[in-house]
């Protein structure tokens, strides 16, 4: 579904990303590891088109940047850790926006009765419903992201780029936002590549993990290949063994 070819990108003169290369496959989950300012955003802005880059991106055989701002929005679909709430939509009508990509063109284009189907559907699977009619500016964070959650998925995308989806969800979200995004990606023709800074819910999700250091790759292949001794030396400290020290603390408390 997505083949990347000698990525490199940066900001300016800088250069953030070197040679990234890496193929998605129908069903697949990505993740992308690595410390802060290797580049792991980076590289999600680049494959959503947001900044320039070399190299190549393909969608199903066809060039990123030969498609208009649209293509892209019915293909791809970004759920980021910071959502806006600087305007007061109510809550259907931020998941609505998401159809935009899918409307004809024209000035006075709206949602139909499929599109708000669609977010009806999302909303109450998502248990918002409830909240439709509420200005997104009186929600809290982690109820934002679930709003956003919905959006993305309302907007019927074929990959899903996530940066730091779950930075603003208590406990419990964060295990269903991630059962969603791995029961998404289940259905065919479809797939997700993600950024998460949480190892645990990184390999709870992740069957691919890219690890990535100093903007290269140093790592790229199934989960089940990564090693301690490649998390230990990116990362700059023993990651298995802080790993199993936390777990340890936590098997006082029972089940």
């Amino acid at each position: 579904m997505l083949k990347v070819e000698n990525l490199s990108c940066g900001y300016g003169d800088r250069q953030v990303l070197r040679d990234i290369s890496f193929t998605l496959a129908e069903n697949q989950r990505l993740v992308i590891l690595g410390p802060n300012g290797c580049g792991k955003t980076t590289l999600l802005r680049a494959l959503v088109g947001v900044i320039p880059f070399e190299g190549t991106v393909e969608l199903d055989g066809r060039e990123l940047r030969t498609m208009t701002a649209r293509e892209r929005g019915r293909r791809l679909a970004m759920l980021s850790q910071h959502s806006s709430a600087g305007f007061s939509y109510t809550v259907l009508e931020t998941v609505l926006m998401a159809r935009y990509p899918h409307l004809p063109r024209g000035l006075f284009s709206s949602p139909g009765p499929e599109d708000r189907a669609l977010a009806e559907a999302e909303l109450k699977r998502l248990d918002l419903w409830g909240e439709r009619d509420r200005p997104i500016t009186e929600l809290s964070g982690g109820q934002l992201q679930r709003v956003m959650l919905a959006r993305t998925f309302t907007q019927s995308p074929e990959i899903i780029l996530l940066d730091e989806p779950t930075n603003h969800l208590d406990l419990k979200y964060q295990a269903e936002l991630v059962r969603e995004l791995k029961s998404w990606t289940e259905r065919p023709g479809r797939a997700a590549v993600g950024v998460f800074h949480d190892l645990d819910l990184a390999l709870d999700f992740a069957d691919t993990v890219l690890l990535m250091e100093n903007g290269e790759a140093a790592y790229i292949g199934p989960v089940d290949g990564l090693r301690g001794a490649d998390l230990s030396r990116v990362f700059g400290m023993d990651v298995v063994g802080h790993m199993r020290l936390s777990r340890e603390k936590w098997e006082k408390f029972g089940g």
